[in-house]
């Protein structure tokens, strides 16, 4: 009972788009499938790095010090601005509209995708706060805690993956619209809005 409601509760909140869906979405439509599944890869070596420092108290401990969260909080909104900026003079360059094919998926932009879900997921607080409250809940009574979270957190990473993937599959089948210049530009500057807003979001909150 307790599993069917933690798999159902994880469906629940991988369909709810974020800077993530938006992160993988865009290396999807710009690269391939490849790409967006090495960014669903990066994104989430982040959950479970959460997930396991939730099982291990790492993450009390950080949300236990102001310093140590507003630190967490003030890099993370500086990457999500940085990626937001880079896409949207992305999103500027004629020659990616007009020229530009999908990138070669080669290892080295499978790399960079990877790096771009990781450091999207790994970097926000927020992640770290939801991984706190979400996993807990959870836990049978009698369990053994620590055992039981890191199990919770490697479901949750199999179930954010399947939704990714299908979302992947159902962009790449989609291809030949979103793949269009101004459809493409038209969502690299969503994407690059996104991203910066979430940024200044977090910069700007508070506990």
């Amino acid at each position: 009972m307790y599993l069917l409601a933690f798999v159902g509760a994880c469906v629940l909140v991988a369909m709810v788009p974020g800077v993530s869906t938006a992160i993988i979405l865009r290396q999807t439509i710009r690269s391939g499938r490849g790409s967006g599944l090495a960014a669903t890869l990066g994104n989430e070596t982040g959950v479970l790095l959460w997930g396991l420092a939730a099982a291990f108290g790492l993450t009390a401990l950080l949300l236990a010090s102001q310093v140590a969260y507003d630190l967490t909080r003030v890099v993370g909104a500086v990457v999500l601005v940085v990626m937001g900026a880079q896409v949207l003079w992305q999103a500027r360059r004629p020659a990616l509209q007009a020229e530009e094919g999908p990138e070669p998926p080669v290892a080295g932009g499978w790399r960079r995708s990877y790096l771009m879900g990781l450091g999207t997921c790994a970097a926000n607080p927020k992640a770290a706060v939801f991984a706190l409250s979400f996993l807990p809940q959870f836990v049978p009574a009698g369990q053994n805690v620590p055992l039981t979270l890191v199990a919770l957190a490697l479901i949750w990473v199999i179930v954010d993956t399947v939704w990714y993937s299908l979302v992947i599959w159902a962009v790449a089948r989609a291809k030949a619209f979103l793949g269009r210049p101004a459809v493409r530009r038209r969502l690299e500057q969503i994407s690059g809005v996104v991203l910066i807003g979430l940024g200044a979001r977090l910069v700007m909150d508070t506990r």
